[in-house]
């Protein structure tokens, strides 16, 4: 399952590689998955900054910012993507920044991956088992 936004908005701010923060919200402990898809950015050229476990939304967000950041990635498996997704859209709308793309994966079911790419809290939903060369490429397109 992958759910998208379109049309895309180009990324990128012209200052080098791409740069993405890659965040862990909430109290889910289960960082593989997220160190994978951090290393497999890494591997295409793109700058990672991975928050690390049991960030809020507005830790997220603050270190987008003070990144300057081109995309964020949240992985959530614990259920609570549609809140985390709609705060981190939130506190970007109250800091007045619309050039972050915004991305995630996990454990979202579909229907809800509809609702958070309809509602623009997400530009992208990747499913379980997507294939990491997926993930890049649409990095590099967006």
């Amino acid at each position: 399952m992958n759910v998208t936004a379109e049309p895309l908005k180009v990324i990128g701010k012209g200052k080098g590689p791409l740069k993405v923060l890659v965040a862990k919200p909430g109290l889910d402990g289960h960082d593989r998955g997220v160190k994978v898809v951090a290393r497999a950015l890494r591997d295409a050229g793109m700058e990672v900054i991975y928050t690390g476990l049991h960030q809020t939304a507005a830790q997220i967000v603050e270190a987008a910012i003070q990144e300057d950041v081109d995309a964020i990635g949240i992985s959530i498996l614990s259920g609570a993507h549609m809140t985390v997704f709609r705060k981190v859209r939130q506190l970007l709308d109250e800091n007045n920044i619309d050039d972050i793309i915004v991305f995630g994966g996990g454990i979202i079911p579909e229907e809800d991956a509809t609702v958070l790419i309809e509602k623009g809290y997400s530009h992208k939903i990747f499913g379980p088992g997507t294939p990491l060369e997926q993930i890049t490429d649409w990095l590099e397109k967006a």
